[in-house]
């Protein structure tokens, strides 16, 4: 069973649900699943030697990512395009995600921005911040008298 749109005075031929689909994410036979812009996933975890940022990045190219430093403030951007549908495919299933990501992280005043490491491999970014030298822990010697 198909439904007819026009659009631009063409038919087009559409089956009743891909409005929905198409518009709202919405797709009934599916648990309705909303289909949400890309958004990656971070983590953060600091070790004593330096902070690190780990973040899944499947199909974003490095040429697509953008890594800035500014007033202590850690900004990762990208952008991963949507693979071009053609006439005639229709799809049951489409819950990949596409499009465009910003996230900001404060960096704590003992690391050192100066010095970040960014790694992309299999799909997924690695930033090392170290920290400062004074921020690491020493051991003070005692001093004989």
């Amino acid at each position: 069973m198909s439904l007819a749109l026009r659009t631009n005075s063409k038919q087009l031929a559409r089956d009743p649900y891909s409005l929905a689909r198409e518009l709202l994410g919405w797709d009934p036979f599916f648990g309705g699943r909303q289909v949400s812009a890309f958004a990656p996933t971070f983590e953060v975890k600091e070790t004593s030697d330096a902070f690190v940022i780990r973040a899944d990045l499947p199909g974003v190219a490095e040429k697509d990512l953008e890594i800035n430093v500014h007033n202590g403030v850690l900004s990762v951007a990208g952008h991963r395009d949507a693979e071009e549908r053609k006439e005639g495919e229709t799809y049951a299933l489409y819950e990949r995600q596409f499009g465009s990501f910003t996230r900001s992280f404060q960096l704590p005043d003992v690391a050192d921005g100066e010095r970040i490491d960014a790694q992309l491999a299999n799909g997924v970014l690695k930033l090392s911040i170290p920290k400062k030298a004074e921020a690491k822990p020493r051991k003070i010697e005692l001093k004989r008298s």
